[in-house]
């Protein structure tokens, strides 16, 4: 008689059958994590790291379809790239000249329940077609306990960006109160910029600035579109020279290299408002702008560390993280 052959059988792996009942009853049943675990006599904690292990050793696969996938995966860059709080992403306009209208209306959608959240009292603005746009797109609340404040000096062209109608759109919105800023942007030297701010008036006004809740401000490239360039640039200053002094745009007035740095040129020193640097004592500055020639201006200000959020579109937060420098560590 033929030696019966008897195989040997094989234990089944608990451990991997335990993963696998596991996500089926999470993902798979929609049941909470407590659920889980009494189904399967055990604790929450035991759950939570299956949970974990599934998705490492790839029991689990998640899948997102969503035309807003890229802008999450930018927003998580920006965060951990530059330390931000909040950051917006939106896709890219097909029509680049509808990149600002498309970013002003991804601000307004942030700010709208930052601005009816009572805890905030007064809120700062700067101007610019970013801003304003912002302010069309706003879900109006009564907020008569609130007060838009202006952080720089108006135009005295280019009505629609000016910091006056920009602060009286977004108040009427909210049947807010309103502070204008009212003097030009620049002084004719560092001494009358001096000797214009040492006043019992900009005492006040410098006052409301510094104490707003949060502000949004846009930003100004090089390029003869930069409103500020346009309409605000003193005669006595050209375009060539901030650039041969290294400026990649302006942020409140002030311009920066690339870096995140001002440059050396006496216009820093003239101008009629808060700078740069005062916008990080602010302590909630959100940066509202896009569009590739802001793309360096944009960088230069988030390196700064003077601001906790952004807003801007997908081809402009890629253009930003594609210039930077690799990370430390």
């Amino acid at each position: 008689m033929k030696d019966l052959m008897v195989e040997e059988a094989t234990p089944p792996d608990e451990e991997a059958h335990f993963l696998a009942r596991v996500a089926w009853h999470y993902y798979v049943e929609g049941i909470n994590q407590q659920a889980v675990a009494d189904r399967l006599a055990t604790n929450r904690l035991r759950i939570n790291q299956a949970l974990r292990d599934a998705r490492r050793e790839g029991v689990v696969r998640i899948s997102i379809e969503s035309p807003f996938l890229r802008s999450v995966e930018l927003e998580a860059q920006m965060r951990e790239r530059f330390g931000l709080e909040r950051v917006r992403i939106v896709p890219s306009p097909k029509d680049k000249t509808k990149v600002q209208t498309t970013v002003g209306a991804a601000l307004a959608m942030e700010l709208s329940p930052l601005l009816a959240d009572t805890s905030v009292k007064r809120f700062g603005l700067s101007w610019g077609m970013t801003i304003y746009n912002a302010s069309r797109f706003l879900r109006p609340t009564a907020r008569p306990d609130l007060e838009f404040v202006s952080l720089l000096g108006g135009l005295s062209q280019g009505s629609d960006v000016n910091s006056f109608d920009i602060v009286k759109a977004f108040a009427s919105q909210f049947d807010a109160q309103r502070t204008y800023f009212t003097a030009p942007i620049y002084a004719p030297s560092k001494a009358a910029r001096d000797a214009i701010i040492d006043t019992e008036f900009f005492d006040d006004v410098f006052e409301r600035i510094r104490s707003v809740d949060a502000c949004a401000l846009g930003t100004g490239d090089m390029s003869r579109d930069s409103l500020l360039i346009r309409y605000a640039l003193p005669s006595d200053v050209s375009i060539e020279e901030l650039i041969e002094a290294g400026a990649v745009g302006d942020i409140q007035g002030q311009f920066l290299n690339a870096r995140g740095e001002l440059v050396d040129h006496p216009i820093n020193d003239r101008i009629i408002g808060i700078g740069a640097a005062d916008v990080g004592r602010i302590g909630n500055a959100i940066l509202a702008a896009g569009g590739p020639g802001k793309i360096p201006i944009i960088r230069a200000a988030l390196l700064t560390g003077a601001f906790v959020g952004l807003v801007t579109d997908e081809a402009t937060a890629e253009g930003v993280l594609a210039g930077l420098e690799p990370a430390e560590g």
